[in-house]
């Protein structure tokens, strides 16, 4: 879809143009008032005074479009969060109201004139001068309104326009009404006096059709409708922003010449705070390219991708545990796959506190990642991470034969445990080859009140005393274990 094209106003100009047009609306409504009023009185033509008594309304409809103008361009405040402009569909509804009431008079005062007939009209020009002038104001005005209307999509000023305007056919079904009642008058024609009452009625109906038209609209946007086109236009272009996986929702509101748009996207979960909020303005962006000006709020929700990998999702129960791991591994013995990582911990958690942390997030993983069979955690203190990295960066593993090899770093394992109290006990001892590299990973049980910074010291001792017995292993995972869980 092509963009919008849109001109940007400067706010104070559009302000001062929008009240300048409506002052002038007013001061010619007060002006056509009078006149038509003066004239009904000397000819005594209650079409001329209906017609005073509905430019009478226009005044009043006028001044409120005055007011609305003033009042929606007010910047938003605390109680009105989203600005003021709605003002403006409120006065094109009141001004539609008094449109109506306006019709209603108009056929009122038609009715009385068809079924009394007791009323006498003195025929002079000078009714005929003020009914062709107020046509021509209002031709005037309906024009100028309507270009300002569209210019600054101003709802007020449109109704406005649309009153003036409509006030041109009723002008011209009380002047015809006047000619063929001066006609029927001078050629002794009786029936020719009801040619301006029904005149009237005709245009009234025009006239309250159009009003009906105005107020669906303006009901439309103060009940926060929004045409259908526009909310699937926008739906089209959020669709097309790469990586928005779904729109979970998209609502559409309007209020005066402003336009509100509220979306929620669905974001793949891997995803980095950067790339979303790169996604975020790229959808900002497509709404706006079908509603150029319009105030847009994005929210986002993680979805799972359909590429995601292992490691990513387990990376995601760690996201959403509000935790760091690294040196996420996944391995297959005797066919089945599992996981094994390191977690990052608060140093003043106690070791109790930590395993309890740690065994609830494997339960998460091994339920998001169903084709795993287990998963083994390194828990590491915050600050140790950077100091154990840099001891197991460079380690090799020499060749021997498996089982010997295996039992005797197990063998080592627990002699240098035993050196340590606060070793309560090592188990589920595994040790593996990853080609020339040999892992070695254990539970190790030590006292539930123990701070995770003495854990880090005692386990990062224990895995460096184990790798001056035993050289060749290139890497150790221990897992510490609270005494009360202890699964030996």
């Amino acid at each position: 879809m092509s963009a919008v094209a849109s001109v940007t106003h400067n706010p104070q100009e559009t302000t001062a143009a929008k009240r300048r047009v409506a002052l002038h609306s007013m001061l010619a409504a007060f002006a056509m008032t009078l006149l038509k009023l003066a004239a009904g009185l000397l000819s005594g033509s209650l079409g001329v005074l209906s017609d005073a008594a509905h430019s009478g309304l226009d005044l009043v409809g006028a001044m409120l479009t005055f007011f609305s103008v003033k009042v929606s361009d007010k910047p938003a405040d605390d109680t009105h969060t989203y600005g003021h402009a709605k003002f403006e569909n409120l006065s094109a509804f009141a001004e539609a109201g008094l449109m109506a009431v306006s019709c209603a008079w108009i056929i009122f005062e038609a009715m009385q004139r068809i079924f009394q007939h007791d009323a006498v009209v003195h025929h002079s020009l000078w009714p005929v001068l003020v009914l062709l002038t107020s046509i021509a104001v209002d031709w005037w005005r309906s024009r100028q309104l309507g270009a300002v209307a569209r210019e600054f999509k101003s709802t007020a000023l449109a109704a406005d326009a649309f009153h003036f305007a409509s006030d041109i056919w009723s002008t011209l079904a009380v002047l015809a009404g006047l000619g063929l009642s001066w006609l029927g008058s001078e050629m002794h024609v009786g029936w020719l006096s009801y040619a301006d009452p029904v005149a009237a009625i005709m245009v009234s109906l025009l006239i309250l059709r159009l009003t009906w038209k105005l107020t669906r609209e303006t009901s439309d946007v103060l009940l926060d409708a929004a045409p259908i086109e526009l909310r699937e236009s926008i739906l089209r272009e959020v669709k097309g922003v790469e990586g928005v996986l779904a729109i979970e929702q998209a609502r559409v509101r309007r209020a005066g010449s402003s336009t509100f748009a509220d979306v929620t996207v669905a974001l793949p979960r891997s995803f980095t705070f950067e790339h979303t909020n790169e996604l975020v303005q790229a959808t900002k962006k497509a709404v706006q390219r079908v509603a150029p000006d319009a105030d847009v709020v994005v929210h986002t929700v993680p979805r799972e991708g359909s590429t995601e990998s292992i490691f990513d999702r387990v990376r995601a129960v760690a996201a959403r545990n509000n935790v760091s791991v690294h040196e996420v591994s996944v391995q297959s013995i005797d066919a089945k796959l599992r996981v094994e990582q390191h977690v990052e911990l608060n140093e003043s958690l106690t070791l109790a506190e930590a395993h309890n942390f740690v065994t609830a997030m494997e339960a998460e993983i091994l339920r998001e990642v169903p084709e795993l069979r287990s998963v083994l955690t390194h828990i590491e203190s915050e600050p140790g991470t950077i100091e154990k990295a840099s001891k197991l960066a460079g380690q090799d593993a020499s060749r021997g034969d498996a089982e010997s090899e295996s039992e005797r770093i197990k063998r080592s394992l627990r002699a240098v445990a035993a050196e340590f109290p606060e070793i309560l006990d090592v188990h589920e001892i595994r040790v593996a080859r990853s080609g020339e590299h040999i892992h070695v990973s254990c539970h190790c049980t030590l006292p539930d009140a123990l701070t995770m910074g003495r854990v880090h010291e005692v386990i990062t001792a224990l895995e460096d005393r184990l790798k001056l017995e035993c050289p060749e292993v290139h890497k150790v995972l221990i897992h510490p274990e609270p005494e009360t869980d202890n699964h030996r």
